[in-house]
């Protein structure tokens, strides 16, 4: 099969690779299409390793396609069954094993390429917010790099819980898309430079990182949180802990790739009984910005890097 790798330069290149063959306990997964992120970029780097059992130097951590193969042990799943998983790596190739507890079933008439850009998006965005931060109703809730795959799950949870979303973008033209994320009017799409005048927050989403990202512990109100989630601008930044300590805040890191598979199989059950059915309802939604063939990895991976993105970015094997 082909795959995407990831060679000693830290440069994408597609190979020829063994066919994954289903262990007891999970299911070959003939691959339609997969989600791009940027723990992609990041592993790409040496920044962001693959965890124990998952191809070292092949990328991608979600991935939507058809069953092929069913492993001993493995009951309620049969070849030519849709589903859709997030994985801890070696989604860009055109087949994958994946743990059978990880998958979830992709919604009738749901399209491959918004299938393969939810597992990633909603279960982060679910876990950081419902389970992590108990986001309620009547929460204000600022989101940074709100246009983004993550950030436009990020939004429609927030608003699905009824909180006021205020979505960070720092791109003028992508306002009205974001602000069509939230029908229901409860949300404010701002620049960055404006987030102070819509403070204070009882709940902070940093999707971005960079040096200055915890001055906004500052427009927290008392015993607010902290989310980082992403830090794709930089991991390092100062922090003013008299200000931590002023609003008795909660500062809370976050990743799902380096759990244990126990945990990730929690989580993929919380995301199937929990938000799959707004999915299939249609109250939530996967924003597209791009898909790309297999042999056009490289465009992919550009556009990834590139500002200016409504959603996710797609490959199709």
């Amino acid at each position: 099969m082909r795959a995407v790798v990831i060679d000693s330069h830290g440069t994408f290149r597609l190979e020829r690779r063994p066919e994954p063959v289903a262990a007891p306990g999970s299911v070959v997964v003939r691959v339609r299409a997969a989600g791009l992120n940027a723990a992609d970029l990041q592993q790409a780097r040496g920044d962001y390793p693959a965890p124990p059992g998952w191809p070292a130097d092949v990328p991608g951590l979600e991935v939507a396609g058809e069953v092929e193969q069913v492993g001993p042990g493995v009951s309620d799943i049969a070849p030519g069954d849709r589903v859709m998983a997030l994985v801890g790596g070696g989604g860009h190739a055109e087949r994958i094993a994946v743990p059978a507890d990880l998958l979830l079933p992709v919604p009738d008439g749901l399209p491959w390429e918004e299938a393969a850009g939810f597992p990633e998006a909603f279960s982060t965005a679910w876990d950081a917010l419902v389970t992590q931060a108990r986001i309620r109703a009547g929460d204000r809730v600022l989101i940074t790099g709100a246009a983004g795959g993550v950030g436009t799950a990020m939004v429609q949870v927030a608003a699905i819980s009824g909180a006021h979303t205020v979505a960070s973008v720092r791109r003028p033209e992508l306002h009205h898309r974001v602000r069509a994320l939230a029908p229901d009017g409860r949300i404010d799409v701002v620049t960055p430079d404006q987030e102070a005048a819509h403070a204070p927050y009882d709940v902070i989403v940093e999707l971005v990182g960079g040096d200055d990202c915890l001055r906004r512990i500052g427009l927290l109100r008392s015993r607010g949180k902290v989310l980082v989630v992403g830090v794709q601008a930089g991991s390092t930044a100062p922090l003013r802990m008299f200000d931590l300590m002023l609003a008795r805040a909660q500062l809370i890191g976050t990743t799902i790739r380096g759990r244990s598979p126990a945990e990730k199989a929690l989580l993929a059950a919380t995301v199937r009984t929990s938000v799959l059915p707004l999915l299939a309802e249609g109250r939530l939604r996967v924003p597209v910005d791009a898909a790309f063939p297999l042999g056009q990895f490289a465009d992919a991976y550009a556009r990834l890097a590139q500002p200016g993105k409504f959603g996710k970015i797609i490959l199709l094997p």
